[in-house]
């Protein structure tokens, strides 16, 4: 089920409202994990979406972890560079892309990526799979290397750390609290949870990430969590953005495990 969740956020928080400049309007998608028929219909309802609205710049942030967990990373890939070559778009790096980038030139990283979704990854990508099953670590190693294509690791080697629009600050993961943001660790940036997600101060920016699965987005005065755990939940979530509105826009898959459309406007 497809939920456009609009006039979700208030002004609220005592300070000024963020806003993204005028003239532009923003889609954050949170973290796909492989997803991608709940992917193809996210974008789909994003660009309705969009078409809908009045003219304006329009950027879609893709905050990272396309891949692993899911059922086919290699064709979200396929899907968001697609996406990449008919509209704007800034990708950033998630950490299960840094891992993947690492294991394809160390067995070590390749074992410890294998455990925490890589595996789904390196299926995905693989023409013969029982071929992977038999293979020792470094025949594994070899075999996912032939099977990615030189333009999927450029792809993901030209992927971004931080993101700032307006009043915003698009990460992954996250940022370490006071610290400059020109000074931030992209170890931080990829993979921080705390003491991030407890930090109750404001960033500067209005921080939007994924990374921490949270059962619904999580909104702050100081940050805004996407990440809705589309891999488990069967719901990806997107954030759009335009002056100072925010809206959500909500990739669902049904008890039945069957994807589709419909839309409700909360007041």
């Amino acid at each position: 089920m497809l939920k456009t969740l609009r006039s979700l956020f208030g002004p609220g928080s005592g300070g000024p409202t963020p806003a993204i400049p005028a003239g532009n309007r923003v889609y954050a998608v949170g973290d796909v994990h492989g997803c991608l028929a709940l992917f193809n219909l996210l974008i789909a309802a994003i660009e309705a979406d969009d078409a809908a609205r009045k003219g304006a710049d329009t950027t879609i942030v893709l905050l990272g972890d396309l891949i692993d967990r899911g059922p086919d990373s290699a064709g979200v890939v396929v899907a968001a560079r697609a996406l990449a070559a008919r509209r704007k778009v800034r990708l950033l790096m998630g950490n299960h892309e840094e891992m993947m980038l690492d294991a394809l030139q160390s067995t070590e990283v390749l074992k410890h990526f294998l455990r925490y979704g890589g595996r789904e990854t390196v299926l995905s990508y693989l023409a013969d799979p029982a071929a992977y099953h038999l293979a020792e670590i470094d025949a594994a190693q070899a075999l996912f290397r032939a099977a990615v294509p030189p333009e999927h690791l450029a792809f993901l080697q030209a992927m971004e750390d931080q993101i700032a629009i307006g009043d915003y600050l698009f990460v992954h993961a996250g940022v370490r609290p006071e610290v400059l943001l020109d000074q931030q660790r992209v170890a931080d940036l990829r993979w921080i949870r705390e003491p991030f997600l407890s930090h109750r101060n404001s960033f500067g920016p209005v921080v939007v990430h994924g990374h921490t699965i949270t059962d619904k987005p999580e909104v702050r005065p100081n940050r805004i969590g996407i990440d809705t755990g589309a891999y488990r939940t069967g719901r990806l979530t997107a954030l759009g953005l335009e002056g100072t509105a925010r809206w959500l826009i909500e990739a669902v898959t049904d008890e039945q495990g069957a994807v589709s459309a419909a839309s409700r406007t909360l007041a």
